[in-house]
């Protein structure tokens, strides 16, 4: 028996606008799935691309979304590792996570401990894992080692400068505003270049005395790509996680090497979650720490769900802090 709810969909890619608020129907889980009722729902860049037809959905009218946190309210046949009740989160496919209600295959959800939020899971669990997926997959980098973390005072960016220190490494943070140089100080920022008055370049170099960085992690692509090439020291990484600029950039393999050997790394969290031997053990290591205040969940904005417009139109702006959310209807 199918169920009502409430749902973002586009019927054309575009901007927020594009997007509207409508009724659907919600079949009973198939065999395999699970159906949540939704509390919360995570906000990410990735949306933005959906809706803008760069990644385009499998099918027009469509859903936006990847994250969400909320309670089983049924089960399909042979599901057995949840049951009614139960808290759960995710980050994954398929597109739709912009809903009050959804089913999901119950290989994409995980178990939520009471000590975190569904509005803290909604808000971390994508951008947790990719920082579980960046310091434990993708670079080894541990005490005396420096990074910088471009966007240092947004949602991935407070995550991954709280985990890098505990790590033991010094954190380099660039910021394009005043108002986001205390926020990345108090995520764990030693210092923090504010890259509109100052080259972001010419501030490494003198806030390393010209040694340059082990790992630089961005996610705009384009020239901050390449200048961030000239300050890393030898054998160091950049880590590439968007193209919120302009775009990746070709690279030419003499540019990096044999003299300047550097690494380039271009992850992606999905293929991390889909290869990972045991996700919610590692899903159960970002959740211990957000519980244990070990690590703090800045969500810079929580908006109803009708209104995720508004909510898109604040983060392409580039001018919030920490994650944003959505908030379903009760």
């Amino acid at each position: 028996m199918a169920t009502f709810a409430h749902a973002i969909q586009i019927h054309a890619y575009g901007g927020p606008e594009q997007m509207r608020y409508e009724q659907v129907s919600v079949a009973a889980p198939a065999e395999g799935e699970v159906q949540i009722r939704q509390h919360a729902v995570g906000i990410n860049y990735l949306d933005t691309y959906n809706r803008r037809g760069v990644f385009p959905l499998p099918k027009l009218p469509g859903g936006l979304g990847v994250e969400g946190a909320g309670e089983v309210v049924a089960v399909g046949p042979g599901v057995t590792r949840f049951k009614v009740g139960d808290r759960v989160a995710y980050a994954a496919r398929p597109i739709g996570s912009y809903a009050s209600l959804r089913n999901l295959p119950d290989r994409f959800l995980l178990h939520l401990p009471a000590g975190v939020s569904y509005e803290q899971a909604a808000a971390a669990t994508l951008q947790g894992l990719t920082a579980h997926m960046l310091l434990h997959k993708v670079t080894h980098l541990g005490e005396s080692d420096t990074v910088l973390i471009h966007a240092a005072a947004g949602g991935l960016g407070s995550l991954l400068t709280q985990w890098a220190k505990r790590f033991g490494c010094r954190v380099l943070g660039t910021v394009g505003s005043v108002d986001k140089v205390e926020v990345a100080k108090a995520n764990g920022c030693d210092d923090v270049i504010l890259y509109k008055e100052e080259p972001f370049t010419d501030a490494v170099k003198r806030l390393t005395g010209g040694a340059g960085v082990e790992a630089v992690f961005e996610g705009l692509g384009g020239s901050v790509f390449h200048e961030s090439l000239k300050i890393l020291k030898p054998f160091g990484q950049l880590v590439n996680l968007g193209q919120v600029a302009e775009g990746l950039p070709a690279v030419n393999l003499a540019d990096i090497g044999p003299v300047a050997s550097l690494t380039i790394s271009v992850p992606g969290v999905f293929a991390y979650m889909n290869t990972h031997p045991d996700l919610q053990e590692a899903a159960d290591t970002l959740f211990d720490l957000i519980a244990s205040k070990a690590l703090n969940v800045h969500i810079g904005a929580s908006y109803p769900l009708k209104d995720a417009v508004h909510a898109h139109t604040a983060l392409e702006s580039r001018g919030t802090t920490g994650s944003l959310i959505l908030i379903p209807d009760a």
